[in-house]
């Protein structure tokens, strides 16, 4: 189900109203309609001041409630706001910290792929050659701010007048940290993973190329590559037996059969993709006309730009949370369809003094040489106590409850993975930590304790898709990127600490790191991204378990390495450093 476009026909079945069950106001925003709603939660329609349509997502209670889905969604919310390409939807505008947590992208007035096949039946294979053009293009500037989609999928792309839209990139990393996918929480559908994500192995761009294959044969058969059926079998399929091409066009035959390579390095890269997409046209450049789609497909779209204004009489003031609209897409944004929205009445909307600017439509032509350049944000910081923060209570923890849509979001990422997700280290991932009489630890103050005995570790090793727990003595990499791990090497590109209550720093080149230095730093990033590090440089980790360490990168792999993306680090050790006396 699209986190957009969920249902198909008329206009009635597309924007259902608002049940009695549902907000009528998020932040500010009045609700028009109800888009869908899906493993995540609910999705809804609603305007911009100035009439522009947005989708906004609300999560459900159960992901609300957990801590480690709340960073990591918080997380990806940052990075999704750095993509900023022609084929998906841009992220407006977000809340992940407050008590209804949300994120509101353009909306896309366009049906789903999934919703379009089931509907109408497979696409020609010149529809298939442009929708699998655009949607490599929509891969090459989200792995370029460093995102892996990883549930990448027909109902996550939404077919616009102008081409295709990619959507809720990343968010499948968000429901994977959370312990719901481990204990029993069904996200999605395995039908269109890649052979190392249904093992449970390292997850790179590659996997998204997988996707990309699968969903194109798809698109033109209008079945799944490896069948239907228990999640099980489809996933073994998709490990140990060779896809089912028989009914996929000769022209498509080397793009699909490529993108499905079972070993990784084998896939081609999003610039090969469009190169055999041109070929497979027999152009050297792909140009979109505006019929681009079936007919049938094209009403369906009609039907969505038809898009509702609010109907219901605007609440008063008291009524509503005062909060401004204050969108994070860059000035000069790309419009997700030339359609002109519907403008809703006074006092819907929150209030702002200015909107997105909307830019006229434009005429695409794919070519390799065409491709942008995006590099990924240095150290996406955010505000940080002086000190580690106090343990938060249960009561904390219950008011953290909230509702959230993203519907059709991530896979089923929990068939395959630990449903416990503690550090190896001593210490839960998550939630509040005791001391022996079963009350709650107090404020660490490191200042009072004197400085504990270092362990010194030299050259370690840290492998992309590994962690190290710092609690242990013989300190290895050990499998895994995400779950609650005190320094993980996260395939994205980026180092993070990830247990409840755990920080990183990233201290000022030339500056010499010790312990003191360590408990003096303040400003904690979220991720420190490897392409921003070079030798010499040190961070600052302090783990919710109450050890601090000095970690020196002593050497990156250069790209193109023969082996896996690994850091050479020296880590110093400082056990208890940051627990109270």
């Amino acid at each position: 189900m699209s986190g957009q476009q969920p249902d198909r026909g008329s206009s009635s079945q597309v924007f259902q109203p608002l049940g009695g069950d549902d907000p009528t106001t998020i932040a500010g925003y009045r609700l028009a309609a109800k888009l869908g709603a899906g493993g995540m939660g609910k999705v809804y329609l609603s305007y911009t001041p100035g009439g522009r349509p947005v989708a906004i997502k609300v999560i459900r209670p159960e992901f609300g409630e957990d801590p480690e889905f709340r960073r990591r969604f918080a997380q990806e919310v940052q990075s999704a706001q750095r993509v900023q390409g022609l084929f998906t939807a841009p992220v407006i505008d977000a809340d992940t910290d407050g008590a209804q947590p949300w994120l509101a992208t353009a909306y896309v007035p366009g049906p789903s792929l999934a919703d379009a096949v089931v509907a109408h039946g497979a696409l020609p294979v010149e529809a298939v050659l442009l929708l699998i053009a655009g949607m490599a293009e929509a891969l090459h500037v989200i792995h370029g701010a460093g995102i892996v989609h990883r549930d990448l999928k027909p109902s996550n792309v939404l077919l616009a007048a102008d081409g295709p839209r990619v959507i809720d990139f990343g968010i499948a990393y968000a429901a994977d940290a959370t312990s719901l996918t481990g204990s029993g929480v069904t996200i999605g559908t395995p039908s269109f993973m890649a052979p190392e994500q249904a093992a449970g192995k390292r997850v790179t761009p590659a996997t998204d190329i997988f996707a990309l294959g699968q969903v194109a044969a798809y698109a033109a058969t209008g079945s799944p590559a490896f069948g239907e059926g228990t999640s099980h079998g489809v996933l073994y399929r998709i490990v140990h037996e060779e896809p089912d091409l028989s009914g996929v066009p000769e022209r498509l035959m080397e793009l699909v059969s490529r993108c499905l390579a079972k070993d990784p390095d084998a896939r081609p890269s999003v610039t090969e993709v469009i190169g055999l997409c041109q070929s497979a046209n027999a152009e050297t450049v792909l140009r979109r006309p505006e019929d681009w789609l079936p007919g049938a497909v094209a009403a369906d779209i009609t039907v969505r730009a038809a898009a509702p204004a609010p109907v219901q009489t605007p609440p008063p003031p008291s009524s509503a949370p005062a909060a401004a609209y204050s969108p994070t897409t860059p000035v000069g944004y790309s419009p997700t369809a030339p359609v002109a929205p519907a403008t809703p009445p006074p006092g819907f909307g929150p209030s702002a003094p200015h909107q997105p600017p909307v830019q006229p439509p434009h005429a695409y032509a794919y070519a390799p040489t065409q491709l942008p350049t995006h590099q990924p944000q240095t150290y996406p910081g955010h505000p940080a106590p002086a000190k580690p923060p106090a343990k938060r209570g249960p009561l904390v923890a219950l008011a953290a409850a909230l509702i959230f849509g993203i519907a059709g979001g991530a896979t089923v990422y929990g068939l395959l993975k630990d449903d416990g997700k503690q550090t190896q280290g001593g210490g839960a991932s998550q939630g509040k930590e005791t001391n022996n009489g079963g009350e709650a630890a107090a404020d660490p103050k490191p200042e009072s304790k004197p400085a504990p005995k270092p362990a010194v570790y030299k050259g370690i090793n840290l492998t992309a898709g590994y962690h190290l727990t710092l609690g242990d003595d013989d300190l290895r990499p050990q499998q895994g990127e995400d779950g609650g791990y005190e320094l993980s090497y996260d395939t994205g590109g980026y180092l993070d600490e990830e247990t409840w209550e755990g920080s990183l720093a990233v201290l000022d080149a030339g500056k010499e790191g010790s312990l003191a230095a360590c408990r003096a730093e303040t400003r904690y990033v979220v991720s420190a991204y490897v392409n921003k590090l070079s030798k010499g440089r040190q961070l600052c980790v302090t783990t919710g378990t109450g050890h601090m360490a000095l970690v020196t990168v002593q050497g990156i792999t250069v790209e193109g390495s023969p082996s896996d993306d690994y850091l050479t680090l020296d880590v110093t050790v400082w056990r208890n450093a940051a627990s109270s006396d």
